[in-house]
């Protein structure tokens, strides 16, 4: 009895120490990793909930490229370099289109001209090289007679004779006449300056003038012109009025040519209101003389 007795007594008593141990153990392993799971999953959540934060680059529009080249350009970056090669890129560019502009005005006399404006033209081209053929050929003749002679020494002083009376001639010293042109400017109005006869003189030496007189003054290889004041023009320091004449000797077909070339002498005058008359003749004398001048420190080289 006593054993039975103790039994329902013990087996109660198992009961509950066993639902205890099933139960603590339970609660402490379902408590236990609660805890952590629940930190887990509330800090994702709380990160998923804020919303992501934007970079600002990345908030920028996006831009074309044109707009980026236009971005890059302007405004302008320029170092010291870079405005120096400007600065000579643009002088050249100014320097070429002024030469090409003033090219451009040269030729738009000659580009407005007559045919027969330009055969003439053609023609004193034509005259200036057999002029200068001819004198070429005439050297080779005096070297060949210099070689060939049997006097060498007469015929070198004969030469020399002449070649005395031509350089005369060229440098004013002597008179000389033969076939040519008269020309004669009247200035009313006081229009003409020195510039424009200096421009009648070197059109008259390029078409082969070989002795030039002004109003009573030879014309040199040094002769220069200026404006005085008090109106009309000084000739090597000779002050000369209007009406100017010029009487030229050479050819006289080369010579009235050269002054009534398109854009030339004449044209140039006549704007001004000036008259001009060339007049042709056979014989042109040119009697004002230059005095002959020692040079001070020259001397010839054969010496």
């Amino acid at each position: 009895m006593s054993n039975q007795e103790e039994t329902p007594e013990q087996a109660p008593k198992a009961a509950p120490e066993n639902r205890l141990s099933k139960k603590l153990p339970e609660e402490v392993q379902a408590e236990g990793p609660k805890t952590p799971k629940t930190e887990a999953s509330q800090t994702p959540k709380t990160e998923a909930s804020e919303p992501p934060e934007t970079d600002p680059e990345q908030a920028e529009p996006t831009l074309s490229g044109r707009q980026r080249l236009v971005n890059g350009l302007w405004p302008p970056r320029l170092s010291r370099a870079q405005f120096i090669v400007a600065l000579l890129l643009f002088g050249l560019g100014f320097g070429l289109a002024v030469q090409v502009a003033s090219n451009s005005d040269g030729d738009g006399a000659l580009r407005g001209a007559r045919q027969e404006d330009l055969v003439r033209i053609l023609d004193e081209l034509d005259d200036r090289t057999q002029r200068l053929e001819e004198e070429k050929q005439g050297l080779e003749d005096q070297r060949t007679e210099l070689e060939n002679s049997s006097d060498q020494a007469e015929e070198a002083r004969k030469q020399t004779v002449e070649k005395e009376k031509q350089l005369g001639i060229l440098a004013g010293t002597v008179a000389a006449q033969g076939p040519g042109i008269t020309l004669t400017i009247g200035d009313t109005k006081g229009a003409v300056e020195a510039d424009m006869l200096l421009d009648a003189i070197q059109e008259l030496r390029a078409a082969g003038s070989e002795a030039i007189q002004v109003n009573g003054v030879r014309v040199v290889a040094s002769t220069y012109l200026t404006d005085p004041s008090g109106g009309g023009v000084s000739v090597d320091g000779n002050k000369i009025s209007a009406p100017y004449r010029f009487k030229v000797i050479g050819k006289p077909q080369d010579l009235e040519p050269a002054l009534n070339i398109p854009g030339g002498v004449v044209q140039t005058l006549e704007k001004e209101q000036a008259t001009v008359t060339v007049e042709r003749s056979d014989k042109i004398i040119v009697d004002a003389l230059r005095p002959a001048k020692q040079p001070d420190y020259a001397r010839s080289s054969s010496q």
